[in-house]
């Protein structure tokens, strides 16, 4: 199995009064990992790496690194609309050595196809870390078709894509025509995507529960079909919750009531609402019930958000 398959979460960046809480980063990392993660990628869109300044960025990176050591993988996101600055941000990088970077299309500046095609030709070229192509046309503003995904496949150090298009015949395409590692991005496509003949996904909604995502994944890898659709039903109200408001909010209003890091953002993004953090509370105390087959054992943060959730629902 190549490092690029299997369930990989986009780390939210934890703040504590306004600065990073690079303690707290290493924490989640370290419980996530311990839950069988197959990957972790910092600075991602979840990761609010819009409002991070590069030597933030650069402290998430090497402390999540440090906090996981071989447990798993660690990538980095990048995006930027200039491709001459994206490669000199690569080539700093370069030197703290990230299992891959995972790099969005150029957002608001709408290249062609071919300038989509040139410009990920131009970051592989630099970069000493494998590449994943980010495709999330309702952030970017464009969609990198399949047939200038299936041109740069032919780069060698490009390895895989996350597919967020929220397309399944797209999704499928990209399955048929190219060897590159196919990652879910569209957390309520999960299951479709596995089961198509996908390889995993990069999931924000794998923060909470981790352990049924890994397992999901390995209940489709074993052709196990009718036990993942059933744990994907009981994960899906979930999802849906995560995604009602603006991510990273729900997510870290999550991670906050399981007592693992302060329900704190940086502006423009905001807290989930009250009304949301009460259905999210109540979506909580029945997720942290579900057990993993022949595991009887609830996940420590589970365990220990729990007093916390009953005193939210009531």
């Amino acid at each position: 199995m190549s490092i690029f398959e299997g369930i990989w979460v986009p780390l939210v960046t934890p703040f504590r009064q306004g600065k990073l809480d690079l303690y707290g980063a290493q924490q989640l990392a370290l419980n996530l990992s311990a839950a069988g993660v197959h990957g972790l990628v910092v600075c991602g869109t979840t990761g609010e790496a819009a409002t991070l300044s590069e030597h933030e960025q650069e402290k998430m990176l090497c402390g999540v690194m440090e906090a996981v050591q071989e447990r798993c993988p660690v990538a980095m996101g990048i995006s930027g609309s200039d491709t001459r600055a994206v490669t000199e941000k690569i080539e700093r990088l370069n030197a703290l050595r990230p299992a891959a970077f995972l790099v969005s299309a150029p957002s608001y500046v709408r290249p062609s196809q071919e300038g989509i095609r040139l410009h990920f030709e131009a970051l592989a070229a630099v970069a000493e870390s494998p590449l994943i192509l980010y495709n999330i046309p309702a952030r970017t503003g464009v969609n990198i078709d399949v047939a200038i995904v299936s041109a740069l496949e032919q780069h060698a150090n490009i390895v895989a894509i996350k597919e967020s298009s929220g397309n399944l015949g797209q999704t499928m395409e990209l399955i048929n025509r190219t060897d590159l590692r196919i990652l879910c991005g569209d957390d309520a496509l999960l299951f479709n995507t596995l089961c198509l003949g996908g390889h995993g996904a990069i999931s924000a909604a794998a923060h909470i529960r981790p352990d049924l995502f890994v397992h999901l994944f390995e209940l489709v890898r074993a052709a196990q079909l009718g036990s993942a659709r059933a744990l994907f039903k009981q994960l899906l109200p979930m999802i849906q919750l995560l995604f009602s408001e603006p991510n990273p909010g729900p997510v870290k209003a999550a991670l906050a009531m399981q007592g693992q890091i302060q329900d704190e953002l940086r502006l423009p993004m905001t807290r989930m609402s009250a009304a949301g953090r009460v259905k999210l509370a109540r979506a909580l105390e029945k997720l942290m019930t579900v057990p993993v087959a022949g595991k009887n054992a609830q996940p420590e943060s589970a365990v220990r958000g729990k007093s916390r959730l009953l005193g939210l629902v009531r």
